[in-house]
């Protein structure tokens, strides 16, 4: 089977087993270390950013939306996005950031809803490059809305802030959260890591 094959011929498998779970979990511990790097790093590098160009610090966003894709494409069961983004969200909020927690955690659920809605769209048939790089998209309005409705709110909708935001949250999702998502799965299969998962078996060319 192709690696960018749209879909499955058969009905897709969407009862959770304990290694989707295990593997969900895995996925979102992993990337809240990740998560608080980036927020660590977010003051020192995005300041200078934003005096360069007002909203240019949502590239950064991509780097907190990863987590719901990548387990989406590898679990492939409906919530797999949620569950892993919020995982990543709580553990980061539980390490420390300049959010605090209840403000990591919802923003942490809206991306999950953000990431997963894609999918489930397509009924948890359609797996390819396209679906899931449009799903760190999808994650990155979630993202921009949370940030722009919750803290930004004395800036104008349409203004230059707002779009830019807008452009580079996107940007970031599709390229971070969907593209490289994309191709790290396929590297991960490659492996025979996933051989668990029908994702893996399918970029490995083995039978279910």
């Amino acid at each position: 089977m192709s690696q960018v094959a749209a879909a499955s011929a058969s009905k897709p498998n969407l009862r959770w087993r304990v290694v989707d779970i295990a593997v969900a979990s895995v996925i979102g511990v992993a990337s809240a270390f990740i998560y608080w790097a980036v927020a660590l790093l977010y003051t020192p590098i995005g300041t200078p950013m934003e005096a360069l160009v007002p909203g240019l610090s949502g590239l950064f966003n991509g780097l907190w939306l990863f987590a719901g894709p990548l387990a989406a494409v590898i679990v492939r069961k409906p919530g797999a996005a949620i569950y892993a983004e919020v995982v990543a969200g709580v553990l980061e909020a539980l390490m420390g950031n300049m959010w605090g927690g209840l403000d990591t955690l919802l923003i942490s659920l809206a991306q999950g809803v953000g990431a997963e809605i894609v999918f489930l769209v397509v009924a948890y048939r359609v797996w390819n490059l396209l679906s899931v790089t449009l799903s760190g998209v999808v994650s990155g309005v979630a993202c921009w809305a949370y940030t722009f409705f919750t803290h930004l709110q004395g800036f104008d909708f349409g203004g230059a802030y707002g779009i830019w935001y807008l452009i580079t949250t996107l940007i970031s999702g599709a390229l971070i959260s969907g593209v490289l998502m994309w191709y790290l799965y396929i590297g991960i299969a490659k492996t025979g890591a996933l051989d668990a998962f029908g994702s893996g078996r399918e970029i490995r060319g083995i039978g279910a």
